[in-house]
């Protein structure tokens, strides 16, 4: 499994949109604090509004805003919002894998492993990663509209 950069970060973006939910934040404020590159923020920012899995306002009292409750988005759906399967095998999905000869068992090995990892990242909501004094304020954050 490679944990790609963007989906590294996106985690990280939304861990700090969760932190506070009620209040939003600049891309340059997340950037600043979780020493993330701008530019490459900015980016995956924008894949996870797509998602719906955070919310943006323009203007001085904008910024962003997780899309849906902290304890609602699981790593697995920032992923999947970012790099689409969990677990490629030289950029294809394992879907219709087929090995033959001696190497027929294998491919149901690394199918083994996605689910492995599926079950993993979709059983962690960001709240359950969150500091404890955190997870109060994401629990009773501002509701989403």
């Amino acid at each position: 499994m490679h944990i790609s950069a963007k989906a590294d970060y996106a985690t990280r973006a939304l861990l700090e949109l969760a932190r506070e939910p009620d209040r939003p934040l600049t891309c340059e404020a997340i950037a600043s604090s979780q020493e993330i590159p701008f530019r490459f923020l900015k980016s995956v920012v924008g894949e996870l509004r797509r998602a719906g899995l955070v919310r943006s306002q323009r203007g001085c009292e904008g910024g962003y805003w997780l899309g849906r409750p902290a304890g609602e988005i699981a790593l697995l759906d920032v992923v999947r919002a970012i790099d689409g399967d969990v677990i490629t095998l030289r950029g294809e999905s394992l879907d219709g894998l087929d090995y033959p000869g001696p190497a027929a068992a294998l491919p149901e090995v690394w199918r083994r492993i996605e689910a492995e990892a599926t079950a993993v990242l979709g059983g962690l909501t960001l709240t359950a990663l969150l500091p404890e004094a955190a997870r109060a304020r994401a629990s009773s954050g501002a509701e989403v509209s």
